[in-house]
């Protein structure tokens, strides 16, 4: 394996790819840019046209229980692509999966945008978040064919920079939109974006995974691979603290609009003040992880403390809204709410480093796994933030919790990180 932070691949001049050029070009703002459009473009998809749901119910005249499947349907074609896109780029190359999922992504959100009923709409966004989800699944392992170790590490922080904000500006982003032109114009933009970056994609993005590091065979080879990972128990620890702690957000994504709101009487104005903060929180400790932390502090060690400060902020949380301190006021509550995100950029990262570089020989399929089980478990663990209604905040404490220990214990119990593990 090379050393950390050294080329890995030898790719075609005048591509972003790990060729003889110096490690700084393959560090450049554009391979930055790429990736990083590749992995908010999903974010993008799901929370931009959040503020369109109401006028989408009115205008093609559907329940809104049915209108909400659009969002769900996108989702699982997120989760669900991932298992696709991975192993079909171990098998033919990052560059020719990548184009077309971003060819059918754009078509399918055209389509989106014309649709006329809801049932139309409802497929070509399950079709959209297929697609969609080959940006997210090959990124994390064009990262993986560039860069190993602590430049992985590093890189994966910067990622998390321009990832993280995108589901900050994409409801603003969609508001603007609807003050312009109705829900259709939402899709318009996102199938631009699309086409931007496909040609982005074709353009710069070379090839990074070479012909001799491929893997033959179909279905049958890819699903022995994805068993092989899952046999790996460290790699299996990391990829459920992982999902675990991706759980724990998406249990506060859930829940803050009712909790921020309803519970404690806030504006929707300072609810999206609070939430912007806390996206902050943790793009900047991702960006202390990469900076700092990478380099000085072992990636296992990093991830420890992360993993700690989550259940700490838990527990807190748990205390606090269930009245054991009496009944507290917004601020502690939004302070808890604020270390909680802040820890993901400890936790996030570097779950994704080490999982990823105990599998050089199976990036795609590794992504694959680490994407989708970090979906369905927080898919799980969404709705059940609301299973006592919405008039206390004690469920979505309690599904932290239990989210931040299963990370922790897995963690701990799987990754055992006080051994030296060498990787598969």
């Amino acid at each position: 394996m090379p050393e950390s932070g050294q080329p890995t691949k030898q790719g075609s001049p005048g591509h972003i790819s790990a060729g003889p050029a110096a490690p700084a070009r393959r560090a450049s703002l554009l391979v930055t840019l790429v990736l990083g459009g590749l992995t908010a473009l999903p974010p993008l998809s799901m929370d931009m046209y959040l503020p369109a749901l109401p006028e989408v119910t009115e205008m093609l005249r559907s329940p809104a229980a049915t209108v909400q499947l659009t969002l769900t349907a996108c989702l699982a074609g997120m989760a669900l692509g991932q298992l696709v896109v991975g192993p079909m780029s171990d098998r033919w190359g990052r560059r020719r999966p990548l184009l077309i999922g971003m060819i059918v992504y754009v078509a399918a959100t055209a389509v989106c945008a014309f649709a006329p009923t809801v049932e139309l709409l409802i497929c070509f966004r399950l079709l959209q978040g297929l697609a969609g989800a080959a940006g997210i699944v090959i990124a994390r392992a064009v990262v993986r064919d560039l860069y190993d170790g602590v430049a992985m590490a590093r890189f994966f922080s910067t990622l998390m920079l321009i990832s993280g904000v995108a589901p900050i500006i994409a409801p603003l982003i969609g508001g603007q939109i609807l003050r312009i032109t109705d829900w259709r114009g939402v899709f318009h933009v996102l199938a631009a974006i699309g086409v931007l970056l496909t040609l982005v994609v074709w353009k710069w993005l070379g090839e990074t995974l070479p012909p001799e590091r491929r893997h033959e065979g179909g279905v049958g080879e890819a699903l022995r691979t994805m068993r092989g990972l899952l046999a790996d128990r460290v790699f299996t620890g990391y990829m459920l603290a992982g999902g675990l702690a991706f759980a724990a957000l998406f249990a506060y994504i859930s829940a803050s609009p009712f909790v921020v709101q309803e519970i404690y009487g806030a504006s929707p104005q300072t609810f999206s003040l609070l939430f912007g903060l806390n996206s902050v929180g943790l793009v900047a400790v991702g960006q202390i992880n990469g900076k700092l932390l990478v380099g000085r502090v072992s990636l296992d060690k990093a991830l420890g403390w992360g993993l700690c400060v989550i259940l700490l902020a838990s527990v807190a949380l748990l205390l606090m809204t269930s009245g054991v301190f009496g009944k507290p006021g917004l601020a502690p509550v939004a302070a808890g709410l604020f270390v909680l995100m802040s820890a993901m950029g400890l936790a996030m990262p570097n779950t994704n480093a080490q999982a990823l570089m105990r599998t050089p020989h199976a990036a795609g399929s590794a992504s694959a796994l680490l994407g989708t089980s970090s979906f369905l478990i927080g898919a799980i663990a969404s709705p059940l933030v609301g299973i006592a209604g919405e008039a206390t905040a004690v469920p979505m404490a309690v599904v932290q919790l239990v989210c931040a220990a299963g990370a922790l214990a897995c963690f701990l119990g799987l990754c055992r990180p006080w051994r030296s593990q060498p990787a598969a």
